[in-house]
């Protein structure tokens, strides 16, 4: 039993992971120990890069229950399994405790979730505690539920709203918070900043540093000493350079996290008095007292006394200040019992103060303080979770670097026929076998990852130019990968606020005529006004107004003035005072009295109290106050929220009749519609009743009172950017926290649903009385009202002509992942606004694009974007907020212009990655070619000539071919996905080919050639003036066989082949700007072509004999020019015309082929519709289905005759569980 003894810790979360517990075994360790020593250390390393290995290799299985080494393994819904497993140890931790403490609150480390523990609250606790920690978060062993949890803080207690107030207001004695704080720990966000020691021994330790530091050791022996310093110098500075750069970004991240998070705070302690302390002590279920003053909340609570007004910029990336209110105790209402939730930090987050964000300022009444019950602490806090998000990000597979490495295995492969092959020469000719590693050296090129590097650092360099910042610079290449844009639509595409665009009063229960605003002298002392004056949750912060945007909109339209009351007012009267607004002076109608009088007159001008506050929840969609008129007995309420909301609380004879039309006109304009109501209170309803009555008994039989328009304002380059992107073939989608109407107003505005696509509303309900799960498909009217009926019904299948794309809400969206997992990729094909989405459901959208292949790029503000920033291939952050830490690009420009820019850069970068890729394969290939064709003659290189060929062309190459800047516009072509795609194959393959060909051809030219014998240094061939010192060299060269008629021929063709390739490979169009353009590149080209043609032509004594070249006949350099000339032209013709144009058209078309039909906003391009129709279906015919999983899906879809699903329709989800074919069937309603 204890073999398959596997638990799965944070089941159904996203970092759930399989977990197998391990103990040490004593002769696994001996054998491990005598194989490191066998192999000098090797192996040692290879269990620090296999850390799953490590654990198997040292350990034996046991139950977890006993484990000494737990292995966890990452279960992620993704199919892969590459993640590296992490191991920690689980101590144990033998404890004693003091039964004092122990007695209350041994459930708080009692067994999680696990009821029945709660009953014998006095047994003692267990007289040990294991756990270990990964990712700063620490997992405890429950023994009843027998596997490891992770301990957040109260909520694991699933505490009731009314158990906070009985239980958890009155605060921990100093013995209780010591015994859990052995379990919560330090509450502080630590991001450890590690020592620049252990960050260079990870990075030293990559396998390719370790393969450099075995070449450099291998040359030094070889006397190679000058290649091996380039490549040292190399490593040093690619490595310091990725130092500095993780280092700074941890010392960010530190910074950002270190401000603010240590505070002083007071305590409750259980006897009611108040202590002073630092706020690291805090543990869930302590009680702090929050000072007037405001402060930044170092932990997460819950208010139980008083409100607040805090900035959540922090975690919803709006910096508007929000009213906090005391959570209710359900036991003191009217309801009782029943409306006793479950205390949830999501669900009340209107009570909840959340860590990291700042109190501007309390309210409180006299005498009391403002408390709050602390609920998590430390990285389980809201803000501890967006830390670690950035700290342990979900590693993003890229298959460049996959590839990558595929690709060097090849080269190794092919390197270890060459060291076979030179073993086998040098066993027949009695030499040494140190030249038959130099071979494995040769062809992995060492010096591969500066290459690389060096092109992502330009790009780098090229987006802070233009205001792009980046933090992880190897995501650049991602970029150019995007085809699918997911925008925020509030401060991303549309302006951040909302302006007033027009008031509709309602008068004698009919729509009164469209009016600008409300600042107007007849209507000073309408209720509407007084409404639009009063109904907000506006606050004085040192002389501002400030609060939700709205409401300061809808306030400064009237005009009007707040006035709050200061402190010692409130202490002077003793109750709180109500806060005043009034209309300005010049407003109110002058008064026709003497001036005597006119005293009197001012004191009793018209103003207004605001006695209580009812504040707006977004559950409810509404707030409203209760108000006084200066000199009235009774009181009045005013309400504002959404239209349909309101309209249910209002008298039926005070709505207008044609209220639904006109509501429904406004809103597919994309307006922002807010109703205002109002009601006379019961004289009975004194100030005392007011301040503990329950809302709905004040929003009831209200009286209608009109509209307010809001208008919310395109950013004037978003319809460009969008145009630009669908050219270019990629997707948009619209993803935000605002209503569907709107949302689908702004979608059309902005050009994302063009004006004749059809929009289809998925409205999913869960399942509810035993019905299933359904969907309704509603068809959103189209706006182009120049379509008549008749068109339609003529058209036989006007569907499937017609493009559609399909809207959903939040709640629909979990609908449909939870009940029609199936339909969910189909619905995310074509879905181009998601509406009303939580921050968490916008991860998951992200998520579920991406595992139907689609690269998703996410472009937001602010952090309730952060979780989809961080998922996505590549996240914009417009705002420079904490937000901008978590994503990996933030953009200066506060507007969707820097999404185009970004994916040609990275366009530029993956082509530059590629290039430099098959460059440097084939630099590698090339010398592998000469030198096997020299080891035949038992000849080699000579040092220089390596150093010339390694240092002078290659390095300089490499780094000039990288600098071409992007093209300046976005095409629709696309890149091939990765290095091992048929196109980039083919092209290497070909180029080492005619390589191989043309260095074949001039050795053997070259012994069959007249005057070819074995060289001496007597047979120069060539007038003798230097004879007398090349006998003395050739003393001790010769043991080496480097100078001879071979090496001088090979030598020169290679080093033209280098450059040949290098200018053949440079692309320009359609992703870079053309080489040409490039002088540093041109520059050394040219410069290199140049000597090496004088050096052949013209040799001169001395360069000749340090690069160890001998001299050969004119008319045998006049023949190597044709060979090299031959070579280029040969080179040119196979790459861009065979490849490019011939192979482009007939193989690798396809791709494109798959990609039109997926485009919803595209037209196939110039074809008639017959006639693409019908080259796909040859396609069809002879290819494979596509590669990308919505390409198939698109042409599974385009043949489907019940797709889209027609106008209301009910899908439901079949109660069994489902086939696997189809699980929904669809029943028309008509």
């Amino acid at each position: 039993g204890s073999m398959e003894d596997v638990k799965i810790v944070n089941k159904g979360l996203e970092d759930e992971m399989e977990l197998s517990g391990y103990r040490l075994c004593r002769w696994k360790l001996a054998l491990v120990a005598l194989g490191m020593l066998s192999t000098g250390g090797f192996l040692l390393l290879l269990l620090y890069w296999m850390p799953e290995w490590c654990v198997k290799a040292t350990c034996s299985r046991t139950a977890v229950r006993d484990a000494q080494v737990v292995l966890l393994q990452s279960t992620v819904r993704t199919r892969t399994r590459t993640q590296l497993p992490h191991q920690f140890c689980g101590r144990k931790h033998p404890r004693t405790y003091t039964p004092s403490s122990a007695q209350k609150h041994t459930h708080m480390h009692a067994h999680t979730r696990n009821p029945k523990s709660y009953t014998n609250m006095s047994t003692p606790p267990p007289p040990q505690i294991r756990y270990f920690t990964l990712h700063s978060t620490k997992y405890y062993w429950n023994d009843s539920a027998q596997n490891f949890e992770v301990l957040t803080g109260l909520e694991d207690l699933d505490v009731k709203c009314s158990s906070i107030h009985s239980e958890h207001s009155g605060g921990l004695s100093k013995d209780q918070q010591e015994y859990r704080r052995l379990f919560f720990g330090v509450n502080e966000i630590a991001v450890k900043v590690p020592s620049l020691f252990k960050l260079l021994i990870k990075e030293v330790l990559n396998p390719f540093y370790i393969f450099q530091l075995f070449s450099v050791i291998l040359w030094c022996s070889d006397e190679y000493y000058y290649y091996a310093m380039t490549i040292v110098l190399m490593s040093v500075i690619s490595i310091a350079t990725s130092l500095y750069t993780i280092k700074k970004q941890y010392v960010m991240l530190h910074d950002m996290v270190l401000a603010h998070s240590i505070v002083r705070v007071s305590v409750c302690r259980a006897d009611n008095e108040i202590e002073e302390t630092m706020s690291t002590d805090l543990v869930p279920g302590d009680v702090m007292v929050i000072p007037s003053n405001g402060t930044v909340m170092p932990c997460d609570a819950v208010l139980i006394s008083g409100t607040c007004i805090v900035n959540e910029s922090m975690l919803t990336g709006e910096s508007v200040p929000v009213t906090k209110t005391n959570l209710p105790n359900p036991l003191q209402g009217e309801k009782g019992e029943e409306c006793d939730t479950v205390y949830g930090t999501e669900e009340h987050k209107r009570h909840t103060l959340f860590c990291g964000t700042n109190v501007i300022q309390t309210r409180f009444y006299t005498g009391e303080l403002v408390k709050a019950t602390v609920v998590r602490t430390g990285f389980s806090t809201s803000k501890g979770q967006l830390v670690r998000s950035i700290l342990y990000p979900k590693p993003t597979d890229f298959k460049l670097y996959r590839d990558a490495y595929l690709f060097l295995l090849c080269l190794v492969g092919v390197a270890g026929v060459g060291f076979i092959y030179s073993i086998v020469l040098s066993i027949m000719n009695n030499t040494i076998v140190v030249k038959s590693l130099d071979i494995i050296t040769i062809t992995v090129p060492p010096a591969l990852p500066a290459a690389l590097t060096a092109g992502i650092v330009y790009a780098q360099r090229r987006l802070k130019k233009m205001g792009i910042f980046c933090i992880s610079p190897q995501r650049i290449n991602i970029c150019g990968q995007l085809n699918l844009v997911c925008f925020d639509k509030t401060g991303t595409l549309t302006e951040d606020g909302l302006d007033l665009w027009g008031v509709q009063r309602v008068e004698g229960s009919s729509f009164h005529h469209t009016e600008d605003n409300a600042f107007k002298e007849s209507l000073v002392k309408t209720h509407f006004v007084a409404c639009m004056a009063t109904c907000h949750s506006l606050t004085k912060i040192e002389g501002q107004l400030s609060g939700d945007p709205l409401d300061l909109k809808m306030f400064e339209a009237t005009g009007w003035i707040l006035e709050e009351p200061t402190e010692e007012e409130t202490s002077l009267h003793n109750r709180i005072m109500p806060t005043v607004v009034r209309p300005p002076k010049q407003l109110l109608p002058e008064p026709a009295m003497s001036p005597e009088q006119d005293m009197v007159c001012l004191s009793t001008s018209y103003e207004i109290g605001i006695v209580r506050q009812f504040p707006f929840s977004s559950a409810l969609q509404r707030m409203s106050v209760v108000v006084r008129l200066l000199g009235e007995k009774r009181m009045d309420a005013y309400l504002k929220g959404a239209p349909e909301v309101v309209a249910s609380l209002c008298k039926r004879e005070t709505m207008p009749q044609d209220f639904a039309e006109v509501l429904e006109d406004y809103t597919k304009q994309g307006f922002r519609v807010i109703a205002l109501a109002h009601r006379r209170l019961e004289s009975r309803l004194t100030w005392h009743r007011v301040q503990n009555i329950n809302r709905d008994h004040i929003e009831t039989n209200m009286e209608f009172l009109g509209l307010i328009i809001m208008q919310n304002k395109l950013k004037c380059e978003t319809p460009g950017v969008l145009d630009v992107l669908r050219q270019a073939q990629i997707r948009t989608v619209m993803v935000t926290g605002d209503n569907m109407l709107t949302a689908i107003s702004v979608a059309r505005d902005c050009g994302m649903i063009p004006p004749q696509d059809r929009v289809i509303i998925a409205d999913a309900l869960p399942p509810k009385d035993g019905q299933p799960a359904r969907i309704n498909w509603q068809y959103a009217d189209n706006p182009s009202k120049h379509m008549s009926k008749t068109d339609i019904e003529v058209s036989p299948r006007p569907l499937s002509l017609e493009r559609y794309h399909f809207a959903m809400s939040g709640k629909s969206f979990t609908v449909i992942t939870e009940h029609f997992q199936d339909l969910l990729q189909k619905l995310v094909l074509h879905g181009t606004v998601f509406a009303r989405m939580a921050p968490d459901q916008k991860t998951q959208l992200v998520e579920t694009l991406q595992s139907v292949d689609y690269f998703v790029g996410m472009c937001g503000d602010g952090a309730n974007d952060c979780g989809a920033l961080k998922r996505a291939h590549s996240g914009i952050s417009l705002s420079e907020l904490e937000a901008s830490v978590a994503s990996p690009f933030t953009s200066r420009t506060p507007n969707i212009s820097c999404v185009p820019d970004l994916i040609r850069e990275g366009r530029a970068a993956l082509v530059t990655s590629f290039c430099v890729f098959k460059f440097m394969a084939l630099y590698s290939m090339i010398q592998y070619i000469s030198v096997t064709l020299l080891y035949y003659i038992l000849s080699n290189l000579g040092d220089f000539q390596f150093l010339f060929i390694d240092i002078a062309i290659i390095l300089l190459i490499v780094f000039t071919m990288s600098l071409n800047p992007a093209w300046r516009e976005l095409v629709s072509r696309r890149l091939p996905l990765g290095l091992i795609s048929a196109p980039l194959l083919v092209s290497v393959l070909s180029q080492i080919l005619i390589c191989l060909a043309f260095q074949s051809l001039a050795f053997l030219m070259v012994r069959q050639q007249g005057w070819y014998e074995p060289w001496t240094p007597e047979a120069e061939l060539c007038n003798a003036s230097s004879h007398d010192n090349s006998t003395d060299n050739s003393t001790e060269e010769d043991e080496h066989n480097i100078q001879n008629y071979e090496n001088t021929t090979l030598f020169y063709v290679s080093s033209f082949q280098y450059l040949i390739v290098a200018i053949v490979f440079s692309k320009g169009k359609p992703f870079r700007q053309p080489s040409y353009k490039n002088w540093p590149f041109v520059l050394s080209v040219v410069s290199l072509y140049v000597f090496l043609f004088f050096i052949m032509l013209y040799p001169v004594s001395a360069i000749d004999e340090t690069l160890d070249i001998v001299c050969v006949p004119y008319s045998w350099r006049v023949t190597l020019v044709y060979i090299v000339l031959g070579n280029a032209a040969v080179s040119v013709f196979m790459e861009t015309f065979v490849l490019d144009v011939v192979l482009w058209k007939l193989v690798f078309s396809r791709d494109k082929q798959g990609s039109c039909g997926l485009q919803p906003a595209t037209p196939p391009p110039q074809v008639g519709k017959s006639d693409t129709s019908h080259v796909s279906c040859l396609c069809c015919g002879q290819r494979k289905v596509p590669k990308a999983r919505y390409m198939h899906l698109a042409q599974e879809l385009s043949v489907d005759p019940d797709w889209p699903p027609k106008p209301t329709t009910i899908t439901e989800a079949k109660p069994p569980p489902p086939p696997e074919n189809g699980s929904y069937q669809i029943m028309s309603t008509s």
